[in-house]
């Protein structure tokens, strides 16, 4: 139940998150971007998305994923102003009910926007039940956490802002605290012209969508072999791609290129970390029992840079968690758990020179090309998350 906050409890938790800023930079210091990021071009004033998939007739879903599949829906055409005032709230622990953690506390740009934690700790200082996905391409997902509950970015991001062990704030408390600000009532207004008149919490869920939407990642060595340049892989990553698109390992099936993802939710067995119970994942949403244990498939994008991996941060490094697929099917399994495992769960029984060549392909998918830059101080005046 949603609890009922006074005009008080609306004061005192404005007043707690900007006492902790020396002092709210001046409006006239700050000026959104006029200019779409990399990898979009401005047409009447919204970005719309530029990558040689486009060219790709083939539709991702149509099969496993060939070299020239191309990309399925996505979200573009956001204004730059929008994308930009985005950014700034992204990194900027106003948002947070005691003004301690940014979004960008959890999702840093230097670890693939994820945070090397197995589980984020949320701003109480508690650690969370879930390991922090990355956000590379977040723009060309249908659903979103790793249990598959939300299905759009406005949707998504109120997750972390109103979860009591992430950013613990209330939608009450985030607007009367972004309002109190000067510079985001005068940047709303520049960017979202209907929030001259105050700054409402549907204007931050579009803003910070506006600015997730922007993390394209469709520029790695593999991509470029995929797009025609055959010496971009090296002999071993070429290898390790031909293990990971075989009917014998079958990486590609759920993994599916160019995303890497087949967005679907799949349950496999993984392991829960010692002393923790079964996660039930998409199971525990809705009436779906037969996806108890079931998490969404992830994107591979970027994946050298987000360890620990699993959606409780299981496996340490990427060696550990390719070794798992090729354990058995169900060998992690809790004793007294009779799980619905994905039929691509078998046994390929890989060998270590195979799960060694596995390793090295995925390397080839980092891509840090258009990686955003971090401001260096936010209208808050908060510290900036490292």
């Amino acid at each position: 139940m949603t609890p009922v906050w006074s005009c008080r409890r609306w004061l005192w938790a404005t007043l707690a998150v900007l006492a902790l800023a020396p002092a709210a930079a001046a409006t006239a210091a700050w000026r959104l971007a006029d200019q779409c990021p990399a990898s979009f071009e401005n047409r009447d004033g919204r970005c719309r998305l530029q990558s040689a998939y486009l060219a790709y007739a083939s539709l991702q879903n149509a099969g496993v994923g060939g070299l020239k599949t191309g990309l399925p829906a996505y979200r573009d055409g956001f204004t730059p102003r929008e994308i930009d005032l985005g950014r700034l709230l992204f990194f900027d622990p106003a948002l947070s009910g005691n003004g301690r953690v940014a979004c960008a506390t959890c999702h840093q740009p230097a670890h693939g926007f994820s945070d090397s934690r197995a589980r984020s700790v949320g701003a109480a200082g508690r650690e969370v039940r879930r390991n922090a996905p990355s956000l590379w391409n977040v723009a060309f997902l249908q659903r979103f956490f790793w249990d598959g509950r939300a299905h759009s970015l406005e949707e998504q991001v109120q997750g972390p802002l109103y979860g009591e062990a992430e950013m613990g704030t209330h939608p009450a408390r985030l607007v009367a605290t972004l309002n109190a600000i000067p510079a985001y009532r005068e940047l709303f207004a520049q960017a979202l012209p209907d929030a001259a008149g105050g700054i409402r919490s549907e204007h931050v869920y579009r803003a910070l969508a506006a600015f997730e939407s922007s993390l394209v990642s469709l520029n790695s060595r593999y991509d470029l072999y995929a797009h025609g340049i055959p010496d971009a892989l090296t002999p071993r990553e070429l290898e390790g791609l031909n293990v990971f698109r075989s009917f014998v390992a079958r990486c590609a099936e759920c993994h599916t290129p160019p995303l890497f993802t087949n967005q679907q939710i799949a349950v496999i067995g993984m392991p829960e970390p010692a002393g923790r119970p079964l996660d039930p994942g998409a199971g525990a949403i809705g009436d779906q029992p037969g996806l108890r244990g079931g998490f969404k498939v992830p994107s591979l994008r970027n994946v050298a840079l987000t360890a620990p991996y699993g959606h409780a941060g299981q496996f340490a490094t990427l060696r550990e968690t390719v070794a798992f697929y090729t354990g058995g099917r169900g060998h992690a399994v809790p004793r007294g758990e009779h799980l619905q495992l994905h039929w691509h769960i078998w046994e390929p029984r890989l060998s270590d020179q195979e799960l060694d060549r596995l390793v090295d392909f995925l390397g080839a998918l980092t891509d840090e090309s258009f990686r955003p830059a971090t401001p260096a101080a936010v209208p808050s005046g908060l510290p900036v998350p490292n």
